[in-house]
């Protein structure tokens, strides 16, 4: 597993629970409104000085057993790492819990996980209504995988989130209310509000964003598409 970077406390990326971050190197696909270009280009993490050993992070959770609950592993995106399933053994085998954050594009990878019993949370990402654009996902995206991966997750048994990141030039009600149709009957949809002070594409660095009361009205009206509408 390719490391970048080490949290080692979030009491904000695990819903209600204690938690360190994993954060790994690579991802297959280039959103323009990312904000870790720095763990998803590979010109960018080939300038990387040092990337962190998976002991590392072993020896500091033995350390915190007792202490913190759970792992979020992120990225980049982490199902592009082979190891994956065999890391997150190794994390459940100290009595940690294992949150997930993924783009959705790896189903196989993430059936995998889910019948090993490796995962406890996943947060899925939806970019956009189908067919996702290429302007804001930066490749050409296929959707199918995207809908067997939503099927996986809402069927997982675990608890679960599908989360979204918002810009007005590209995500109306009109299209928000389509990503809705995707996932309704979801458990939690997070609506995040774009930041436009780093991105991936220096384009969108200048593109506007929502207002808290924007994001307000806007979850206001997608109420009917899951039990929780969340703004971040």
């Amino acid at each position: 597993m390719l490391i970048t970077a080490f949290d080692k406390f979030t009491t904000l990326d695990y819903p209600n629970h204690l938690a360190c971050i994993i954060f790994t190197g690579g991802c297959n696909l280039r959103c323009s409104y990312c904000h870790n270009a720095e763990m998803v280009l590979p010109k960018m993490l080939s300038k990387i000085d040092y990337t962190i050993p998976f002991e590392t992070v072993l020896n500091f959770l033995e350390s915190r057993i007792g202490m913190l609950d759970g792992v979020v592993i992120c990225g980049g995106e982490p199902t592009v790492q082979y190891d994956l399933p065999d890391r997150i053994d190794d994390i459940k085998a100290l009595g940690f819990k294992v949150k997930l954050d993924t783009n959705g594009t790896n189903p196989s990878m993430l059936a995998k996980l889910l019948e090993k019993n490796c995962l406890d949370y996943v947060a899925m990402d939806l970019k956009d209504s189908f067919p996702y654009r290429k302007q804001l996902v930066g490749v050409n995206v296929d959707q199918e995988k995207i809908k067997k991966s939503i099927d996986l997750v809402k069927n997982s048994g675990i608890d679960y989130e599908f989360r979204s990141t918002i810009l007005p030039a590209f995500h109306t009600l009109e299209t928000l209310k389509k990503m809705g149709e995707i996932i309704k009957g979801a458990k939690k949809w997070s609506l995040q509000r774009f930041r436009n002070k780093k991105t991936l594409d220096e384009i969108f660095g200048g593109m506007g964003e929502f207002k808290g009361s924007e994001m307000d009205f806007l979850r206001s009206q997608l109420g009917e598409y899951a039990e929780v509408i969340e703004v971040r």
